[in-house]
């Protein structure tokens, strides 16, 4: 039996000793897509931390890819929330797409044709290899945004983690996103994304991760983001279902 890329049973993460999450059991296997879901200040960011060993597990078991996540953290793809990179630092695209390439490469060493060729690739991927040579900066937010996904996947990860992508993008590159991440997971690569958009989350995610402060909710999307298991999940949040469509109103 193939060894689940993401596994979690029993989690408990946070910081310092202090849980921010509980009650986390999941899996994740190779071309499956995991949405996270939760009111701001649920613990989503918190979570996707810890996939990569930079928050502590303080209960339960946690593995990627069979190991701890410091151990492999090697494996995974990183794309943060937006303005994690300062714009204003003099580096091109190409450069900052670069970055994803330095585990394989190492800090010291020239980039080999296969570095810049999976640079040139994944720029390709997220259609914005025309502006290799630009400044990061000089890009709006939605490019940077497809930029730092470029990174993440110039690294070849087995698993992609995601923090809030489609946060203030614009439509052209929203759709760029979502087509990068379907090919990502048709080709056996694990997909975990937060989101408050819960139209994305249905349409993208094989499954959904309801959180706020524990895990509320594990399943498909059909059965996770309806009413019940949203309204435990968002406390006093009204919600409104309509012709298909789900609105979450913070009190």
């Amino acid at each position: 039996m193939a060894t689940a890329v993401l596994h979690y049973t029993g989690v408990s993460v946070g910081y310092q000793g202090t849980p921010v999450v509980t009650g986390v059991d999941l899996d994740v296997d190779a071309g499956q897509r995991l949405a996270l879901i939760g009111p701001n200040g649920a613990g989503k960011t918190t979570l996707i931390k810890s996939m990569l060993g930079l928050t502590e597990v303080l209960a339960g078991t946690a593995t990627v890819a069979g190991r701890t996540p410091a151990k492999a953290r090697g494996q995974a793809g990183y794309v943060p929330q937006s303005g994690s990179l300062d714009p204003d630092f003099p580096v091109s695209v190409q450069q900052v797409v670069m970055m994803g390439r330095y585990r394989r490469l190492g800090w010291w060493r020239p980039a080999r044709a296969t570095d810049r060729a999976a640079v040139t690739g994944a720029l390709e991927r997220v259609g914005l290899a025309d502006r290799a040579r630009h400044r990061f900066g000089t890009l709006s937010g939605g490019q940077r945004q497809r930029v730092l996904l470029a990174r993440a996947v110039a690294a070849e990860p087995s698993l992609l983690l995601l923090d809030e992508p489609f946060n203030g993008v614009d439509a052209v590159s929203q759709e760029a996103i979502l087509r990068v991440l379907r090919e990502a997971s048709e080709a056996g690569t694990a997909v975990v994304f937060s989101t408050h958009d819960l139209a994305v989350a249905r349409d993208l995610a094989d499954r959904v991760c309801l959180i706020n402060g524990r895990q509320w909710a594990l399943g498909p999307p059909a059965e996770t983001l309806t009413a019940g298991p949203l309204r435990q999940a968002y406390g006093r949040s009204a919600l409104e279902v309509s012709d298909g469509r789900m609105l979450l109103v913070e009190p």
